[in-house]
């Protein structure tokens, strides 16, 4: 196995850049669902609060601490969120400046090629040997 050039290096790190940026958005996603439950838990609890069923209010002391626990939950959530958001914007800032080199790295290699291609042409032009039988005579 030749030596790898720098673009497919640079390919598979924008691979692994671009799951780096999965695994961030799917963390993302975990937490938003769990955003989600602790906002339908604190509206059950605010309506329990608000009923006027006598047996809602033997446990409103109860039913006020959990709403104080889920305002906290989701409070910690938010924070959680927000940093979880930030580094989905960094892992795909990343992958993005990354494939950029990636693309620039594979244009100079073609262009590389071209000229070694076009060296190649013109040396062959001006060493055969019949060029050089044509100048004797």
């Amino acid at each position: 196995m030749g030596p790898a050039k720098k673009s497919q290096k640079l390919k598979r790190l924008v691979a692994v850049q671009r799951h780096l940026e999965k695994i961030a958005e799917l963390d993302l996603a975990d937490t938003a669902r769990q955003r989600q439950e602790i906002s339908a838990g604190l509206n059950r609890v605010i309506e329990a609060l608000g009923s006027m069923d006598p047996v809602h209010r033997l446990f409103a002391q109860s039913y006020a601490e959990r709403f104080s626990r889920l305002s906290s939950d989701d409070r910690r959530m938010a924070d959680v969120q927000r940093v979880q958001e930030n580094v989905v914007l960094r892992q795909r800032t990343k992958a993005e400046r990354l494939e950029d080199k990636m693309l620039e790295a594979r244009d100079n290699e073609d262009r590389e090629a071209e000229d070694n291609t076009l060296q190649d042409l013109i040396d062959l032009t001006f060493a055969t040997p019949a060029s050089s039988k044509v100048h004797e005579r």
